[in-house]
């Protein structure tokens, strides 16, 4: 055994399986990253697509808002115009 006892060799072989294990681990959890920055980068992207959607419709209902608000305020003015004139004596 060339001056290693069984202890040593046992432990050197331990010592290697070890090392195997780390590096495996490593790569397992590399591999395990990437695929979670992967799909917090599909969340992420999900999440922006919405708010843009969500914004474009904000937009369009406070257009619709401010036109439904013109044509209240047109409709009030020719009610008061022909409440004022209904109320006027006529001249005969």
């Amino acid at each position: 055994m060339s001056g290693d006892s069984a202890v040593d060799v046992a432990a050197k072989r331990l010592e290697r399986a070890l090392l195997t294990l780390e590096q495996r681990l490593a790569e397992r959890l590399k591999q395990a990253g990437a695929e979670v920055g992967g799909l917090f980068d599909q969340d992420r992207a999900k999440l922006a697509a919405e708010l843009d959607e969500s914004r474009a419709r904000e937009r369009a209902l406070e257009e619709a808002g401010a036109e439904a608000s013109a044509a209240l305020g047109r409709a009030i003015a020719e009610i008061k115009q022909a409440l004022d004139g209904a109320g006027a004596p006529q001249e005969q």
